[in-house]
């Protein structure tokens, strides 16, 4: 068998273990390092720009914001090339994507398409309207989304 000391001893002795070491040991353990202790303004960060300066803090008048309307303007104004094509072009290109299509009923995301009125719906609730809806309606409908296809 092998003895053990008793817990008072083994305790004693770590209490003289902590005594013997050269480091002072405090009560309370700190997360922080001594070494970080030192105020911030003595470190030099060198991540951080020296010269910057922020421009709230620059400049003493108070940022003018302009709307869409006084931007879009003093754009209209700027000397652009002639064959320039920029945002607000009507002569863009057309997109390469196709057009997304959208329920004529109610708005959604349309999947479907009726063979018969040629009406985009999106969901079975939807087509059983587009089946019961008069062709003057339903004519209505294709005239708004710009689909000249009269029904025949």
């Amino acid at each position: 068998m092998v003895k053990r000391k008793p817990p008072r001893e083994v305790a004693s002795q770590q209490i003289i273990d902590v005594e013997s070491s050269e480091q002072p040991v405090s009560s309370v353990s700190s997360p922080v390092p001594p070494e970080e202790d030192t105020p911030k303004e003595d470190k030099k960060l060198i991540f951080k720009d020296a010269q910057f300066q922020h421009t709230s803090k620059a400049n003493t008048k108070k940022k003018v914001w302009r709307s869409l309307k006084q931007i879009i303007a003093q754009e209209r104004a700027l000397p652009w090339p002639k064959d320039y094509q920029h945002y607000s072009s009507i002569d863009a290109p057309p997109s390469f994507k196709p057009a997304k299509k959208y329920s004529d009923i109610s708005g959604l995301p349309a999947k479907y398409t009726d063979p018969q009125t040629k009406l985009y719906y999106a969901l079975a609730e939807e087509f059983a309207t587009v089946r019961s809806l008069p062709s003057d309606i339903i004519n209505g409908y294709l005239t708004l989304r710009g689909a000249n296809n009269p029904i025949g």
